[in-house]
């Protein structure tokens, strides 16, 4: 019998897999399908089947977890939804039963493990176009589908208006435009009304952003490293994000994602691969009291204050936020909070560590991960005095051990929280030595977790959570994250009406990597969009050939998410964890103009990474590539080119906050001889846009 086969390297499909190279099999009874990437990660395969019931499987030939998937709830296909998988299953036969003769795709998103199998859709028919190079010549664009005789239109980058006449008008494209032209009605200046669906986030890495409070710059003993200061802290604030949200509202953003500011592991640990530098919780993801803002951040007072001016501003809030895991232990946690144990005498301590244990660093010869020579990591009695064995999973002490699935596995050696726990506990045994705003109640560690997070909303009126590895953690926690929040900050509005904005429920993003511009299950459990992954590696790459080249794209884009109430997704250039765009593409400024251009018209949310607007620099990166893509905002560098960048990124911003259409409309091609357009249209909102040029 002839087998179905597929051969696809299975690297990057799943947290469990990452570390094999073992290829995936698919067999469908008697006929080989190959999948093939979409590029927009997931693989697809298409087969035509005969009416009737079939039996498939995926699988390595090992039947090896992290590749051996199986329906996780259903016990058959059901078509043309997401089905959850389960990658690390028995056995991997899946039922399958056609009612209807016709070509069938089966299209595999390994990141999220979701399978959806349907007809084989009919190609979308887009208007092919040659790309002219940018023109800075007025060209005279067709207009009569859009505005009407006696219109004033107004280009938004150039400034210019002229008055529709004979269904056309004639412009020319603002100088540093790259033949880009925004045609709006001129009306009187009204802000829209907001909604998620139309956000433009600007997300900030607080640390690296702006220092408004030289004060708080070594709290917990925290030092630099006088190198490189790759993984120090670097000084940035809520006091500096406050006397910067003028700069952030001339970007046309109307709601900020920050960093979480929330307490973070003290000391530092070995950073990189080699350890070759000191690494703190600079970027706050390695959490330690979800009661009490970081030292470094500022106090409660300053964080009031940011809030409060930003909602003033029109500006939501935004917070990242985690509930799988904690933070790493170090010597200043051990030393300061009485857990864990050295394998030193106390003699030897203080020889080797000095009185105070985080100020030790590596002799000649030694890295910044030797310091885990000195500690004793199997006492089980000493390390029960940290987190407690009910809190998490981890390779330390008397701990249960990491699984290997995404829910369980211990993603870069953290501990891993027992989010699934049914088991109660008190406050996590280290913090009664302490200060902390947490209240020694029996609760789940989810539920803990959950009320920490919740109560900051109904305190400070925090709009929304960006939330971190969300795939590694149980969607139903995800789905009770959501009430509890929705219910915090109805409360912060009833008790706070003159600063609530609107009646909006708390909003929910998520990083589920890979995902793309798909409808999950994520959506249905607490989530109102997702993070695009898609879009700076394989959408916005195009724009800098031409814009024109986007519109299958766009056309996907706004028929998915906009003909869906409860779908979207927050599309982006750069981030802090994959890549900058700059570096990628190199430092044309030209290059960065039609890369902004491609982002900030995309139907959908998007999100501005701090310093794109400006084209700001990779920095030091040592032997982990994630931390360049973290450098200091450059402030005293937005001259000259930079300057010019961010003036296209302002009116860019401007317009699309003017105009819903340009996010949630309906996407129109408009294209005529010489030049490509495309209308969005949103209710009574109609903007054009339009690519001039000559071929």
């Amino acid at each position: 019998m002839k087998k179905t086969v597929l051969a696809l390297s299975m690297l990057a499909l799943s947290a469990c897999s990452q570390t094999s190279d073992n290829d995936l099999l698919l067999t469908i009874d008697n006929d080989t399908v190959v999948f093939e990437s979409s590029g927009k990660g997931t693989v697809i395969a298409e087969q035509e089947l005969a009416k009737g019931s079939y039996t498939f499987s995926i699988s390595d030939t090992q039947n090896t977890c992290g590749t051996n998937y199986a329906l996780a709830e259903e016990s058959r296909i059901k078509f043309n939804k997401p089905l959850r998988l389960d990658d690390c299953a028995e056995k991997s036969e899946i039922a399958i039963k056609v009612f209807r003769a016709n070509t069938y795709q089966f299209t595999l998103n390994p990141q999220t493990n979701e399978l959806t199998v349907q007809i084989k859709p009919k190609q979308q028919q887009v208007q092919s176009f040659a790309c002219p190079v940018p023109s800075d010549q007025p060209t005279t664009i067709d207009v009569t589908q859009t505005f009407d005789d006696g219109t004033v239109v107004r280009d938004a980058l150039s400034g210019k208006q002229v008055t529709v006449t004979n269904g056309s008008v004639t412009m020319q494209p603002a100088e540093n435009s790259q033949g880009v032209l925004l045609l709006e009605k001129v009306e009187p200046e009204t802000k829209a009304d907001f909604s998620w669906d139309n956000a433009t986030v600007y997300f900030v890495m607080t640390d690296r952003f702006h220092n408004g409070n030289p004060d708080n710059d070594n709290s917990y003993g925290r030092s630099q490293d006088g190198q490189d200061e790759i993984g120090t802290f670097h000084g940035g604030d809520l006091a500096g994000l406050t006397e910067k949200l003028d700069y952030i509202e001339s970007l046309g953003a109307n709601a900020i994602w920050i960093t979480s500011p929330l307490e973070q592991i003290h000391g530092w640990v070995g950073g990189g691969d080699r350890g070759d530098f000191k690494h703190y919780g600079y970027h706050g993801y390695y959490h330690q009291d979800w009661t009490k803002l970081d030292d470094n951040m500022g106090t409660e007072d300053e964080l009031k204050t940011f809030i409060d001016t930003a909602h003033s501003k029109g500006i939501r809030v935004v917070w990242d936020v985690v509930m799988n895991h904690t933070g790493y232990a170090t010597l200043a946690d051990m030393q300061e909070f009485d857990f864990g144990k050295l394998n030193l005498t106390d003699e030897e301590a203080k020889q080797t560590l000095g009185e105070n244990w985080t100020d030790w660093q590596p002799a000649k010869g030694q890295n910044w991960h030797y310091f885990n020579n000195y500690i004793s990591y199997s006492d089980k009695e000493a390390w029960e005095k940290w987190w407690g064995k009910a809190w998490l999973r981890s390779d330390i002490g008397a701990y249960d051990s990491p699984g290997y699935n995404n829910l369980t596995m211990s993603l870069a050696h953290l501990p891993d929280f027992k989010t699934e726990s049914t088991e109660t506990t008190g406050l996590p045994n280290f913090y009664r030595n302490k200060s902390t705003s947490a209240t020694d109640e029996l609760k789940t560690p989810r539920d803990h977790l959950i009320t920490w997070l919740s109560d900051w909303v109904r305190e400070y009126g925090v709009d929304g959570f960006r939330v971190d590895t969300a795939k590694h953690v149980e969607l139903e926690a995800w789905a009770e994250l959501k009430e509890s929040t929705n219910q915090a900050l109805a409360e912060w509005k009833q008790n706070n009406p003159d600063k609530a904005l609107d009646n909006l429920p708390f909003w929910m993003t998520g990083e589920v990597w890979a995902h793309s511009v798909v409808k999950s299950d994520y959506f249905a459990n607490g989530f109102d969009s997702i993070i695009n992954f898609e879009f700076q590696s394989d959408i916005a790459p195009k724009a800098l050939k031409c814009l024109s080249d986007l519109d299958a794209d766009y056309l996907r884009y706004a028929e998915k998410i906009n003909n869906d109430s409860e779908f979207n997704v927050l599309s982006y250039l750069s981030s802090h964890d994959t890549s900058l765009f700059w570096a990628q593409h190199g430092s044309d400024f030209a290059k960065q103009t039609k890369a902004a251009n491609a982002l900030m018209l995309a139907p959908g949310a998007v999100q501005i990474y701090y310093g794109d607007e400006i084209a700001r620099d990779f920095g030091p990166t040592g032997s982990d590539p994630m931390q360049g893509t973290r450098s200091d905002m450059p402030w005293d560098q937005i001259t000259g080119e930079r300057a010019e960048l961010l003036e296209h990124w302002q009116a860019l911003g401007q317009f699309r906050q003017r105009h819903p259409a340009v996010a949630q409309g309906k996407h129109i091609i408009r294209n005529s001889k010489g030049y490509y357009a495309f209308e969005r249209q949103y209710q009574d909102d109609k903007v054009l846009i339009v690519y001039t040029g000559s071929n």
